[in-house]
């Protein structure tokens, strides 16, 4: 089982601070912009995160044709399942996919893929583009 990162770490006790302030004092409104704040800078950095290391981009190409059990994942790229593992749980972190379990397997999908393919688009774009 692979740990949790620093980043959901924290995303996890901003979903916490701001769940736990619901008299909605002056409390829940600091929080409501602390959580904004740190899910904008933070979440983009999440997610540009997952995006700089080929082997999630390709997984990601690779969930483009559909759902996926990690064992299809591991056979498709032919790495380990933990390092598929390791893998997948960033792009989950960061919002790319999603996963759901059907008895002792895990399915991963992508989560929103026309953004996905928007933002990829942009990418090849912005290096395609002379200086």
């Amino acid at each position: 089982m692979a740990t949790e990162s620093s980043s959901a770490r924290k995303i996890r006790r901003a979903r916490c601070m701001w769940a736990s302030c619901q008299d909605g004092s002056a409390l829940q409104r600091i929080a409501a912009v602390v959580y904004h704040r740190y899910m904008t800078i933070n979440g983009r950095a999440l997610v540009f995160h997952a995006l700089s290391e080929p082997t999630r981009l390709a997984l990601l190409e690779h969930l483009r044709s559909g759902e996926h059990r990690v064992r299809d994942l591991v056979d498709h790229m032919g790495l380990a399942q933990s390092t598929v593992s390791v893998h997948l749980a960033c792009l989950r972190d960061a919002g790319l996919v999603t996963v759901r379990a059907e008895g002792r397997a895990s399915w991963f999908s992508l989560r929103r893929p026309d953004r996905l393919d928007a933002l990829l688009r942009s990418a090849d774009d912005l290096v395609e583009e002379p200086a």
